[in-house]
Formats: C-alpha cells, sequence, structure tokens
C-alpha cells in the first residue's frame, strides 16, 4: 500500500497542493496552503519495495537442555529470538537485552552479527560463543544451547578464588521460607 501524504505539521503553511495517489486514496482531495515546504511521506508495504526486500537465513538451533532441533527462517534485520518467537518456537532466555547468558549459544556454522551483545566478553565471541536475544544472522546458522551456568563461569569464573560456588539447597529453602 503506497500512500503519499504531506507532513500534517507543514501541512497549513503549504501553497502547493499535495500529490495523492489516486489509486490507493480516490476519496481524498488536495488542499491549497500558504508555504513552500512540503514534505511528502510515504507509507509502503513489502511487496511494493521490490529489491529492497531484506534477505532470510536458516537457522538451525540444538536445543540440548530440551533434546530438540528447531529449524526457522530468520531475516538479517530482525533478532534470532524474536523471530522464533513469532513463529512459535520456544527458546531460552531471561533479560532480553544481551546482559546474561541464559540464551547463550555455540555457533557450530555460519555467522551472526551481535554488536549489544554485553553479556559475553570479546574473548567469547571469538571462541564462538553468541546469544540469541541480540543476534542478528548474517548466513545460515547452526547453533548450539549451552548451559547459562557454564557460560556464566567462563565469564566471570577467572574473578572467583575458590572455583565456583555449590548450590546450597538448604540455604534457598530458609530464604524461601521466609517470603
Amino acid at each position: 500500500m503506497a500512500l503519499a501524504f504531506p507532513c500534517t505539521f507543514c501541512t497549513p503553511f503549504q501553497l502547493k497542493t499535495s500529490p495523492i495517489n489516486r489509486r490507493y486514496s480516490p476519496s481524498i482531495r488536495p488542499q491549497a496552503t500558504s508555504s513552500e515546504f512540503r514534505i511528502p511521506v510515504e507509507i509502503s508495504s513489502p511487496a511494493d519495495r521490490g529489491s529492497l526486500a531484506v534477505p532470510t537465513h536458516k537457522v538451525t538451533v540444538h536445543d540440548r537442555q530440551r533434546g530438540v532441533v528447531h529449524e526457522f527462517e530468520v531475516p538479517e534485520d530482525q533478532y534470532i529470538l524474536h523471530s522464533a518467537e513469532s513463529q512459535n518456537i520456544t527458546l531460552p532466555f531471561a533479560c532480553r537485552h544481551g546482559c546474561c547468558t541464559s540464551c547463550a549459544v555455540r555457533v557450530k556454522s555460519g555467522e551472526l552479527m551481535q554488536p549489544q551483545a554485553l553479556g559475553i566478553s570479546a574473548e567469547l565471541k571469538s571462541q564462538g560463543y553468541a546469544l540469541l536475544c541480540v543476534g542478528f544472522p548474517t548466513s545460515d546458522l547452526e547453533v548450539e544451547t549451552q548451559d547459562e551456568d557454564e557460560v556464566y563461569w567462563l565469564q566471570f569464573g577467572r574473578y572467583f578464588a575458590r572455583g565456583p560456588i555449590e548450590r546450597d539447597d538448604y540455604a534457598l529453602e530458609l530464604a524461601m521460607g521466609d517470603e
């Protein structure tokens, strides 16, 4: 759908008439106004764009936690996680902002761009780790989900002097009982 309308801010100041696409808006009549400034705004659908269509890539996610493999198409301009959700595919996530490691994956083949992935270091990125919530595919891609705690340990483990902390279920039960 391609419509051309003048900017509503400029309408009172226009001298010239605005071009109207009669094919889509036969009932709209041009208005004479009092300025030479004219800013047409065009709204178009993907079908009207022709060669400006965004390329899509096949993304394959091996979900180790659930034991399933998901295959779906993702446009280059959409996050992988968002695209999967819009296709009713459930993948692990938490923050959706690239700040944690819940949606961390290891790239088996292909490439992606993840400029906002703050949850993993440049070192981990160079080892093939990525975050689905802020990742854009740049080619067909095959990834495998990772254990969040494992990736967190790789990211921050060297900062803990005595190694990983054992989970204390008794302390967790006590804390939950206070609430």
